[in-house]
């Protein structure tokens, strides 16, 4: 009996690749679900919603960390946001619509324009906004 001689076999199994990536897509289908997409409403500066009539209040806080409420050629220093927040309720008592607009030196921490705006929201100040200087 003759043996014949064993030739390479020069074809790919892919069974295996197919079996790895059906795994994979099945791990994938139900992990989709359960990933969390953040939507970022992002406000548009162009235009506002409401026209402001009555001239804003401004809360500045200066490189220190001091609070300042300017109100038309009224300004009042303040130790803290505690204090801020009476101050502003004292001046919205006859316009409660009346904006509210933090304006922060370059170099404040983030942490201390935001403490300010929170306490402003908790106290149910109705319109709380941001001020920026144009370029």
């Amino acid at each position: 009996m003759a043996r014949r001689p064993r030739r390479s076999m020069s074809q790919i199994n892919v069974v295996p690749y197919i079996d790895v990536m059906l795994v994979l897509l099945v791990i994938f289908m139900v992990a989709a679900p359960m990933m969390q997409q953040g939507v970022v409403n992002l406000p548009t500066v162009g235009k506002s919603d409401r026209e402001v009539n009555a001239t804003p209040l401004r809360v500045e806080i200066a490189a220190d960390g001091l609070l300042k409420l300017v109100d038309k050629s009224d300004s009042r220093t303040l130790s803290d946001a505690n204090a801020l927040v009476a101050a502003v309720q004292e001046k919205l008592v006859a316009e409660p619509e009346r904006p509210v607009v933090i304006g922060a030196d370059k170099s404040v921490r983030y942490e201390l324009v935001i403490n300010a705006m929170d306490a402003l929201k908790k106290a149910n100040v109705a319109r709380v906004g941001l001020q920026v200087q144009a370029r």
